[in-house]
């Protein structure tokens, strides 16, 4: 079987784990954190070339946090695509905002920017762009829009840590940026998630937020919940930046590898293939392909299952489909949202993949169409 995603736990991690085992310092109330909370922050505001990283214990945590630290809350909307994981908007919706759907663009799967300008009220607070599957999103479309209507810029960056906008950093264009250390992701902590910034204040107000809101003792100056990252999770997290950028050469290695064997089949215009621009370098967290009839996309996908290949659609139902988003919002008009649902299938390129396995997808893809 070849997983969709697969994550790299070498001997490095298990030491690093062992020795918080052997400490028995399993997490810390600290303001700042244990001792491998604050060496990853370190090592995370070093490769994302920032002031400040705030660790914490998911995505989610983090996009949370940061709409808190923003205080965005009853009454203000936030801006975001309805093509992304639900976590996004969810995050919103716990902090008491309206999310407000936009749709994205059929070349990278990001926020589309004629229709994010449509969608700017007088209640609009923040933007949160999704650079989707590791595909930066237009950020200097966004950024200019943000300040004609001094919006706030939360990037969403949980899939696409190493990816780069303009050889900066996603997670690193915005007031804040948010990234996950989920299981399947580039790097993992099994659970976990950071907060870049350059604002020392917000930095030092998630602090609070992750910790109850409390400074000194029980003194709770904030709203605030437990969203610390725990010393476990981060002794992993450390030991895998270690290994970061050839985690990233590999999926890099691979996906090229993929879309050499793919190209006919897209020169046939059969399949639609990710490709990079000169302002955008992916991660290549996931190599999302379309397929002009959904019946085409579903086929293929049955056939890579069968050939047990975990070929995955990210995301059907968009978020503006799920049931309990359909009770809440009364969102229309986002075709190229609904049209990506029913025809984009992610393929597996994760650093454990060798030229046969990627022999083998592009073989099962080419059999099934």
């Amino acid at each position: 079987m070849i997983p969709i995603n697969q994550p790299w736990i070498g001997e490095e991690e298990k030491r690093e784990v062992l020795s918080v085992l052997d400490e028995s310092a399993l997490t810390s109330a600290a303001k700042d954190g244990g001792k491998r909370v604050q060496a990853l922050e370190r090592l995370l505001k070093d490769y994302l070339k920032v002031q400040n990283v705030v660790s914490v214990n998911s995505g989610t945590a983090a996009l949370y946090s940061a709409l808190l630290a923003l205080g965005i809350g009853q009454g203000d909307e936030v801006l975001l695509p309805s093509f992304t994981f639900v976590a996004t908007a969810n995050s919103v919706v716990a902090a008491g905002a309206k999310p407000v759907f936009v749709d994205i663009n059929r070349e990278d799967y990001t926020i589309d920017i004629a229709d994010l300008k449509t969608k700017i009220t007088k209640k609009s607070k923040a933007i949160i762009p999704v650079h989707l599957y590791g595909h930066p999103a237009d950020m200097d479309e966004i950024s200019e829009i943000a300040y004609a209507h001094s919006l706030d810029i939360i990037e969403d960056a949980c899939q696409s840590l190493g990816s780069l906008y303009r050889n900066a950093q996603t997670g690193t264009l915005g007031k804040l940026g948010c990234f996950s250390f989920y299981a399947s992701k580039v790097l993992t902590a099994g659970e976990g998630g950071a907060v870049a910034t350059n604002d020392d204040n917000l930095a030092n107000k998630i602090k609070m937020i992750r910790n109850h809101g409390m400074v000194e003792g029980y003194d709770t100056r904030v709203l605030g919940l437990n969203l610390r990252l725990p010393e476990l999770s981060a002794a992993l997290a450390k030991a895998q930046m270690d290994k970061l950028q050839k985690l990233l050469d590999l999926r890099r290695r691979n996906a090229n590898v993929l879309t050499g064997l793919l190209l006919p089949l897209a020169e046939e215009r059969r399949i639609n293939i990710p490709h990079e621009t000169a302002k955008k370098r992916f991660n290549w967290y996931l190599y999302t392909v379309t397929f002009q009839k959904d019946y085409l996309r579903e086929k293929v996908r049955r056939a890579l299952a069968s050939d047990k290949i975990g070929a995955t659609v990210y995301y059907n139902p968009p978020v503006h489909k799920t049931p309990y988003y359909q009770t809440i919002t009364s969102t229309k008009g986002l075709p190229n949202t609904d049209w990506a649902s029913e025809h984009v299938l992610s393929l597996p390129v994760h650093s454990f993949m060798g030229a046969e396995d990627l022999e083998r997808i592009a073989t099962s893809i080419e059999k099934a169409i």
